[in-house]
């Protein structure tokens, strides 16, 4: 099987399955339309600079909607295929765990591309939130927060043995990496220290390059560096410790 059928095979499933665009896309879209109908968060605060706090929170809910996608989707999947002996299937044929997990990256990153597309028109053109300042820089970093956060998904999948124990280690890292992001207490609200641990987490790294990019700048090199850097060690690692069984 070549690695584009197997792309193809991958995401026709997905959308069947209903697992990426429920949780990458459903989920996050119904808590933004949520949060952008209370209005105490679409007025600007002083403490955020004037700016409402509906429109700090949308590059906050589109790491949300990455993590979402990374860490409850892929594991399932994969962690599925282990437990019902797909993989073990698979082994027999000329596919390699890079192919398998290539296909299973490329997938899910498709769906996050249309989730993120729908997620900023229904921002801009329901609730009038401005689009990023500096659309390449934007661009660039969104690419590396998906592959270091998908990275890290395949990661749980290569290791996890069945469905439960892959649910539980994407559960564990969720809520402590969306607390990095901002999504509970902005970062730029955090202590000196809490905000340094942040921007070296990938969703704190992300949210960071998000920000300079809404703010009309290409993202500094730091965010992108530490983003490079947890995106090749969890794919190589992915790679590396991939198990049919």
């Amino acid at each position: 099987m070549s690695t584009l059928r197997l792309i193809r095979t991958e995401t026709v499933l997905s959308i069947r399955d209903k697992i990426g665009p429920l949780w990458g896309v459903g989920f996050p879209l119904v808590l933004l339309v949520i949060l952008g109908n209370v209005p105490s968060l679409r007025e600007p605060q002083e403490v955020n600079g004037g700016i409402a706090t509906f429109d700090l929170y949308v590059p906050v809910l589109i790491l949300f909607n990455l993590a979402m996608l990374a860490l409850i989707a892929v594991p399932t999947v994969l962690a599925g295929y282990r437990q019902a002996g797909v993989l073990r299937r698979l082994q027999t044929t000329p596919v390699g765990p890079a192919r398998v997990l290539t296909a299973q990256l490329v997938a899910n990153l498709l769906t996050a591309v249309v989730a993120t597309v729908v997620f900023l028109a229904t921002a801009r053109f329901a609730f009038g939130v401005g689009l990023p300042g500096a659309v390449p820089g934007f661009v660039v970093a969104w690419l590396l927060v998906a592959a270091a956060m998908l990275g890290i998904g395949l990661l749980i999948t290569a290791l996890a043995t069945g469905q439960p124990q892959a649910s539980a280690i994407g559960t564990v890292l969720y809520f402590p990496l969306m607390f990095c992001a901002g999504l509970w207490v902005p970062i730029t609200q955090m202590p000196p220290l809490l905000r340094d641990i942040s921007h070296a987490t990938p969703l704190g790294a992300g949210m960071q390059a998000f920000q300079d990019a809404y703010a009309g700048d290409f993202p500094a090199a730091q965010p992108l560096l530490i983003l490079t850097g947890y995106a090749v060690v969890s794919a190589a690692a992915a790679v590396r410790w991939f198990r049919w069984s």
